[in-house]
């Protein structure tokens, strides 16, 4: 299983979900289709444990951080170490907590970014919506910058800063009146680095955490 899963996550890594079928699978693995059936019974299943056996690292890697006093901060590296695993692997926003059945490992990640709200006075509701906020932020926007990217940013036709200025141009130039807002960060949108605006967006999300928690005297 374990080769399987392995040669499963490197075809996803070269080429993405269009890339991974049963018989590109059993062409890496150099055995039959039939074999792969022993395996996994069909193609979701393959996906959600590849999905999982990608998301056994960034478990390892939490579990190996060392717990600080403030869960705020813990939560953070959690997330941010999450945020990196998906930039690197962009298929893994579509199959991530899909079937918690068959992913132990993200459920487990799931099970470690909550713990982390249980050390807070909380409501359970108030958890389950803290979680869900930072897995929103996390997820949603790794799945943002890993869209399809334009042909000609992929031909070198263009570079990044140049197409991304080619739309801060138009902004600047419409009406003051009906566009403030989008007039006035033109040039943080020409210039902006992605992984900021994520980091950025996070820390938003765990301020306002740390507020609705407050100095309570612990978990409830």
């Amino acid at each position: 299983m374990e080769a399987v899963l392995t040669a499963a996550v490197a075809l996803l890594d070269e080429a993405g979900a269009s890339a991974l079928t049963f018989r590109a699978l059993a062409a890496r693995l150099g055995t039959g289709v039939g074999t792969i059936y022993w395996y996994v019974s069909n193609k979701d299943e393959l996906f959600d444990r590849a999905t999982d056996h990608a998301i056994g690292g960034v478990l390892a890697a939490v579990e190996d951080q060392p717990e600080t006093a403030d869960p705020i901060d813990d939560l953070r590296v959690m997330a941010v170490a999450l945020f990196d695993a998906i930039v690197d692997r962009p298929w893994l926003s579509a199959y991530f907590m899909r079937n918690t059945d068959v992913q132990g490992n993200s459920l487990r990640l799931y099970e470690k970014l909550g713990q982390q709200t249980l050390r807070l006075d909380l409501t359970p509701r108030e958890r389950f919506h803290a979680v869900s906020a930072v897995t929103g932020v996390v997820v949603g926007t790794a799945a943002d910058l890993g869209a399809e990217i334009p042909q000609e940013l992929l031909d070198g036709e263009v570079g990044r800063d140049e197409y991304l200025d080619r739309y801060a141009q138009s902004w600047r130039s419409l009406d003051a009146g009906e566009f403030p807002f989008v007039r006035q960060i033109a040039d943080e949108f020409a210039g902006h680095d992605d992984r900021d605006q994520f980091l950025a967006a996070l820390e938003l999300t765990l301020a306002g955490l740390r507020l609705q928690a407050g100095p309570g005297p612990g978990p409830r």
